[in-house]
Order: C-alpha cells, then structure tokens, then sequence
C-alpha cells in the first residue's frame, strides 16, 4: 500500500491485529509502521554498500510531523548514496552511549554483572559482595582504568594489612571474572587484568582439622547445647500449659546438630549442605545424591552415608515429619545462607580456634587420609575434579612416603 504520507491520510489509518507498513508516494523508501495497540513510526528501507538491506528508524509520529520526517529520510539518503550506513551508524552511537553510562564499576555491577550473576551463578550474590567490599575504592573508577598497576598496589596494601593470601587471591579472582564478563558483553575492548597473576599459595598450611581433643569438645558442646534447647522447649510448654495455649513439638534438636554431625562424616560443602533435599537423601540405601548444579565442580555425585550420618539424618527427619523440601530449611522455607551466629557460639562453648565451617571438610578428608584411605577415593568423596586439590592432604600419610624410599634399600643390606 502507497499513499502520500500526510496527516489527514495518516488519521485514516487504523491499527490492525498485525503490524503492517504503508509506504509514501514522494518517497518510497520511507514507510510508516502501524503496530496493533496503534504505534505508528517513520522508518526508512534502504540496502547498503555491500547490499544488505536496513532498516533505519526516523522516529514515532507525534515526536516529529510527516514533513519532518520526509526531511530527514531525504538527508539519510544522500548520505547512503556516500557510503553511509545510517542504521548501523545509530546502533553504534547507542552502543557507544550504553559503553559510556556502564564504565564505572559500581554502574557495570549493578546494572549488568549482579542481575546476571545471582540469576547464573551458584554464588553470584556473595561474589558480588565480595568485589564491592575489597575494591570499594574503584567503584567510580572507569573498568578500563583499573589496570595491572593499581591492582598491585591494592594487593601489596592488602599484603600490609595482614590479609591472607588466599582471601587476597580470591577477592581478585572475583574481580577478573567480572572484568571478563565486560569484555564479553563488549562494555570494554580488552581485559585490564588479563595478565596479572595470583599470589603463589602453600594449600598444605591451610589444612586445619579437629585433633582428638577439640572433636570431643566439639560435640559435648553440641549435647549441651541440644539439652539446653530441649529445657527451654519443655519450660514454654509448661508455661502454655498452665495457661490453657495450644503447645509446642517438643524438639531434642535444632539444625546445628545435625548439620555439623552431617559434614563431619560427608565432607559436604556449605553450600551443597544449605540446598540438601529429602529427594536426594535415599535413607533406605544409605546415599546422598549431590546434582552438578550445586556442586562446585559442577558433576552430580552419589555420596555413601556411614552410621552416625544416618542416624543423625533420621532423627532430624522424625522431629521434623518432612518427606520432601529442603533438609535445613531457613525462615520462611528459603535456604540458609549462613549459620554464623550459632556456629561461632558453638566454638566459644568447645573453646576452639582458628576453626572454619569449611574447616569440618577438611576433618573429613584428613581422617580418611590418616585411616589409609587412598587419595583417588578421597577425591571422589569429596568431588574434586582432579587429585590436584586432594593432594594438599597427602602429607599426612607420612608412611606412604617412608615405605616408598624404603624400597630403595637394596634386599643384600636388610
């Protein structure tokens, strides 16, 4: 359809349940789009330099007249006659503009790399707390002026201040991912960070694990702790009682038991514990089930349940009545983030130090280790990708290493 595009001619057009074009009779490139809820915008049809056709938009009626915009399609014409690519132009102008209004930190995480990150990755929120909180400092600084220099002068003040070198490693770690998710949304030309490397670590110091002493503490506290609850539980409903209130399910535990009782014998992540359903847990067969997309290395893994792990889980199950959802459900049936307050109090009540709820992974893998189990199977409990992180537990199996060198005796001198 070709009419002159006028107002009184563009009145009589009415919207359909399709978006349809009309083209002008002055101009025939020029069109006027009419969408169904009655949009109605001047376009332009026009092929390139290398003849692929394009679309341009002049802009909405109402924004500009019939004339106006005649006007404008005759100049964008003339500068396709040039060479010009009026289209392309204008989405690289808006690029360009979006570039501009993403180049500081605090602009990029907040509008691109944080909605992205909590809806794409297992620890978005907290990666993104993390960078926010070790580079506050460069929040209004431009992505591509945070270079190679002023990373080293923040590590080497981090260095100063006593921060650990796998916290440092980490907080910089977070920020080169985020760096590389603007070069693929092309915000930035070129990664800033690409070639700055991560401080050399010892993994075998970091390992710290119970001693004999502390696991016995550890869990007198938590009895002591379970009985105090179970006081409490009876004191309210004695109290309801007398005064005639519906009671209370006694309780003989809260989640801290057996969550900790849990990751003593599984060596389960916090996460993947926080996000343990009943429909991974077969009680009957003794397994957990951990899907890849909860796991850190991203592989579903079948994890054996020994006696205490299976008693603990059965007793949680029978005071709760739960069948299915989460295994610890937060408030509001969410998921734990964190069980800080409770964890730290426990340990105050054992008297131990220098103890992380990772830390308990560590327990396990060092007591498999020292109980002679082979490190291929420690990897495999543990869902490691590669023996490369097991081995930081090699060194306590001392006596693998003595009977290895052992063997070098020649059989004439024993």
């Amino acid at each position: 359809m070709r009419i002159k595009l006028q107002r009184t001619n563009i009145r009589k057009l009415e919207a359909k349940s399709t978006r349809y074009e009309v083209s002008d009779s002055e101009i025939p490139s020029m069109r006027l789009r009419i969408t169904p809820n009655g949009v109605k915008t001047f376009i332009l049809l026009y092929r390139n330099a290398e003849g692929r056709q394009r679309r341009y938009t002049i802009g909405r009626l109402g924004d500009l007249t019939p004339e106006k915009a005649r006007s404008v399609a005759e100049i964008k014409l003339a500068e396709i006659k040039l060479g010009g690519d009026p289209a392309t132009e204008k989405k690289q102008i808006r690029k360009q503009a979006e570039k501009e209004k993403l180049s500081r930190l605090d602009d990029f995480l907040k509008q691109k790399y944080e909605p992205w990150a909590t809806a794409r990755l297992r620890s978005g929120a907290s990666t993104v707390k993390r960078i926010r909180s070790a580079f506050s400092h460069y929040l209004d600084t431009p992505l591509s002026e945070i270079g190679p220099w002023s990373i080293e002068k923040w590590r080497m003040s981090r260095i100063d201040e006593g921060r650990a070198v796998g916290t440092i490693n980490r907080d910089l770690a977070a920020l080169r991912s985020c760096m590389a998710k603007a070069v693929d949304w092309e915000i930035i030309s070129q990664h800033p960070l690409k070639k700055v490397k991560l401080l050399e670590e010892d993994n075998r110091s970091k390992v710290r694990y119970l001693t004999p002493s502390e696991e016995k503490r550890l869990r007198e506290a938590l009895t002591e702790r379970d009985l105090k609850l179970t006081k409490e539980r009876e004191s309210a409903n004695q109290w309801r009682k007398e005064r005639g209130r519906d009671l209370l399910p006694s309780i003989q535990t809260d989640h801290l038991t057996p969550m900790v009782i849990l990751s003593i014998n599984t060596g389960l992540r916090r996460g993947e514990l926080f996000q343990l359903r009943w429909e991974d847990v077969d009680l009957k067969k003794g397994t957990i089930t951990i899907h890849g997309k909860q796991a850190k290395s991203k592989q579903t893994r079948h994890m054996p349940l020994n006696i205490e792990a299976l008693a603990v889980l059965e007793k949680w199950k029978k005071q709760n009545g739960k069948r299915d959802g989460l295994v610890f459900p937060g408030r509001g049936g969410r998921p734990f983030d964190n069980c800080n307050k409770s964890w730290k109090s426990l340990l105050d009540r054992a008297g131990i130090c220098n103890f992380r709820w990772h830390d308990m992974r560590h327990h396990f893998a060092s007591q498999l280790v020292m109980a002679d189990v082979s490190l291929n199977t420690v990897r495999d409990l543990l869902g490691h990708a590669d023996l490369k992180m097991t081995l930081r537990y090699a060194h306590l199996a001392p006596e693998h290493k003595a009977a290895a060198v052992a063997k070098l005796v020649p059989r004439a001198s024993k």
